[in-house]
């Protein structure tokens, strides 16, 4: 515990931190829970995306996220400042703009040229992305047992997601895939190089630190490329849907999925995220009535499958 400025005191956030570390399964929990509120949140942004540009909806909603943070960060750590170093800030600046800012804008561009099957498909990279760099720059293994699990998560992932046959060739296959490869690259380095700083700091102001690199970046893409609507909505705005959508598939989503990256190792976490993926399928079958094939229900049961193998405690 440490004193807080009026005189009351405030449970230390790395001590809280380590209470969290002491639950068996705490962040794997999370990283679950993150890929189920990103399920949800899809669902809402396929029914905006109808009217609303990606790049603009992707700033619309973390605006949002940006304010539900302002109140959040001081319920969760009291009003004391977090102690960051410079180096710190700009680690989880720079983390955001790349993760958020500038890969989900490669993301979007390449959902457009390859369409959601393939996309789904090529999201699968991102695990084993976040496994090679943090087998470098963090020194992380994984057990036989997670490996298996891995295995699983992915040929679930890939067989629920892959393209029916018949589907028309994109026109722009190859620069579509150039763009999906660099935004999961960006995607799996951006949370590779924040872990250090979640880590050693209150996962909220992580979390409005990077948010707020995110929203830099996306104003500095706006700018350079003359799209002077992403700071002048239209009027006629659907802003309980977008405030709904933003509060579950980003500001639940994200809380949950950095915690998961604390509280546990970023290869355990980035191999539970792959669930989303499962979720966004049964959600569709179940919420936007599309059909879910043998082969989905296949896929659905080895990613499960993968999942307790993550989960296996020795």
């Amino acid at each position: 515990m440490k004193p807080r400025h009026d005189g009351q005191c405030a449970l230390d956030p790395n001590e809280a931190g380590m209470s969290f570390t002491a639950i068996p399964g705490f962040g794997e929990f999370c990283s679950i829970l993150s890929a189920l509120a990103w399920a949800v949140g899809v669902m809402l942004y396929r029914q905006l995306g109808a009217n609303l540009p990606p790049l603009q909806l992707n700033f619309l909603k973390n605006s949002l996220v940006m304010l539900m943070l302002l109140p959040a960060i001081p319920l969760a750590h009291g009003w004391a400042y977090a102690d960051f170093s410079g180096l710190q800030i700009a680690t989880a600046m720079a983390s955001g703009a790349i993760g958020i800012g500038l890969a989900d804008t490669l993301y979007f561009r390449a959902l457009n040229e390859l369409g959601a099957g393939r996309m789904g498909v090529l999201g699968n990279f991102y695990s084993p992305m976040v496994i090679v760099l943090s087998f470098f720059f963090l020194g992380e293994s994984l057990t036989p047992m997670q490996v298996g699990g891995f295995v699983l998560v992915s040929a679930g992932v890939w067989l629920a997601a892959w393209p029916r046959s018949g589907e028309p060739r994109p026109a722009h296959a190859m620069r579509g895939l150039m763009y999906a490869l660099l935004a999961v690259g960006l995607m799996a380095g951006a949370i590779v190089l924040v872990k250090r700083v979640l880590e050693a700091q209150p996962l909220m102001w992580v979390t409005g630190w990077r948010m707020l690199g995110a929203l830099l970046m996306m104003v500095a893409i706006a700018l350079l490329r003359r799209e002077t609507a992403l700071l002048k909505p239209s009027p006629g705005l659907p802003w309980g849907k977008l405030a709904l959508a933003a509060f579950a598939g980003q500001f639940i989503a994200m809380v949950l999925w950095l915690a998961g990256y604390k509280f546990t190792t970023a290869s355990v976490a980035a191999i539970l995220n792959e669930t989303a993926s499962v979720f966004i399928l049964l959600l569709a079958w179940a919420w936007l009535k599309e059909p879910l094939s043998r082969r989905a229900v296949a896929g659905v049961g080895l990613t499960l499958s993968g999942v307790c193998c993550m989960l296996w405690l020795p």
